[in-house]
């Protein structure tokens, strides 16, 4: 998988800054997908970071892409108004690690470069963007704190709008291995424009299913993922707006709560219970619903197929529900450059200083 390094730190007196170690600095991160565009900021603790601020946006970026190949005009000024109050909290916040990545959108789109370039242009915020691997290695990241180390290995997905990323893991050591991976060409937006998020049918819903399963059945073939499984000691993690939603709905939320719904166990049979009710509720019902509401409605269920095909293929008794991600994933790793650098800098001889 291939490595990505941050911009340089620059000094608000200009020039570049020195070496401060992780304590030197506070960090954000902004993940823009085909659906979603979502900000952190934080500062680090002895065990981790502290959030002091966060936004997240549904633009949907990648709105009509499969048809046209190229980002919409209007799905660019949505994206850009929501990266504008971005580039406010990080100033405001006095932000001097910053990394911001794109995902599937921009590396489907014909256009997605220039997209890239009239960000720049209009925040001032550089976007780099990134490969599947590099998207599967941060969310892996983000979400290590999740894994139980007891089991010898992991399954973990993360349903995007325009991607689903799954990785195979090896557990034991200080930190996860991915044995494998493979990301899926079918997210949120890309299965609901092709069969129909609002009026969903039993044929359209075995479609969306269908259509991810024989992507999984090819990885799962390849690496015997589903003989390991008879043994034990697999942990199924998901990470994405589907299962913390199916989470919220189980839990029979009034209103969304992160604290509620992060790191929690579902038996897998009440996550299927939960998908499929979805897709049988109406449309009205599901934007009627505390933990759906009006901008989500059209694509829940699509989310739901994914989570469906990866249930029936790999059956493993719980789930357990990560509201985090690309975006902790490129914390955490600011956080190690910037250590590595002051340790570098500490380790220099005398006359190179």
């Amino acid at each position: 998988m291939t490595e990505t390094t941050s911009a340089p730190v620059i000094d608000r007196r200009g020039g570049e800054a020195r070496p401060r170690g992780r304590f030197g600095h506070i960090y954000g991160a902004i993940d823009l997908g085909t659906n979603n565009c979502r900000l952190l900021i934080a500062k680090p603790t002895t065990d981790g970071f502290r959030v002091i601020d966060a936004f997240s946006r549904i633009v949907r970026l990648g709105e009509g892409l499969s048809a046209s190949g190229e980002l919409s005009e209007a799905a660019i000024r949505r994206s850009i108004a929501a990266l504008r109050i971005c580039a406010d909290k990080v100033a405001r916040r006095g932000v001097t690690r910053l990394r911001c990545v794109a995902t599937e959108a921009c590396r489907k789109a014909a256009n997605g470069a220039e997209f890239i370039d009239r960000v720049q242009a209009a925040t001032g915020l550089r976007f780099e963007i990134i490969n599947t691997s590099e998207e599967a290695r941060l969310a892996l990241s983000g979400c290590t704190p999740l894994l139980d180390r007891s089991n010898r290995h992991a399954l973990v997905f993360d349903i995007g709008g325009g991607s689903t990323e799954v990785l195979w893991t090896r557990l034991g050591g200080q930190q996860p291995q991915i044995t494998a991976w493979m990301s899926v060409p079918e997210g949120v937006v890309t299965l609901a424009e092709r069969w129909g998020g609002i009026h969903v049918t039993p044929e359209s819903w075995a479609g969306m299913v269908e259509d991810v399963r024989r992507h999984l059945d090819r990885f799962d073939a390849a690496h015997r993922i589903s003989t390991v499984l008879q043994d034990g000691g697999v942990q199924l993690l998901g990470t994405s707006g589907t299962v913390t939603t199916v989470a919220g709905v189980h839990l029979d939320l009034p209103r969304y709560d992160r604290a509620k719904v992060d790191g929690i166990w579902l038996d897998l049979a009440d996550v299927q219970r939960v998908s499929r009710g979805l897709a049988e509720m109406s449309y009205e019902d599901r934007m009627a619903h505390p933990c759906i509401g009006r901008e989500r409605a059209d694509l829940v269920v699509a989310g739901c197929a994914v989570l469906e095909a990866i249930s029936r293929l790999w059956p493993v008794a719980r789930l357990r529900v990560a509201d985090r991600g690309v975006r902790e994933g490129v914390l955490e790793r600011l956080m190690h450059e910037a250590e590595r650098e002051a340790v570098m800098v500490q380790r220099r001889p005398a006359y190179e200083a």
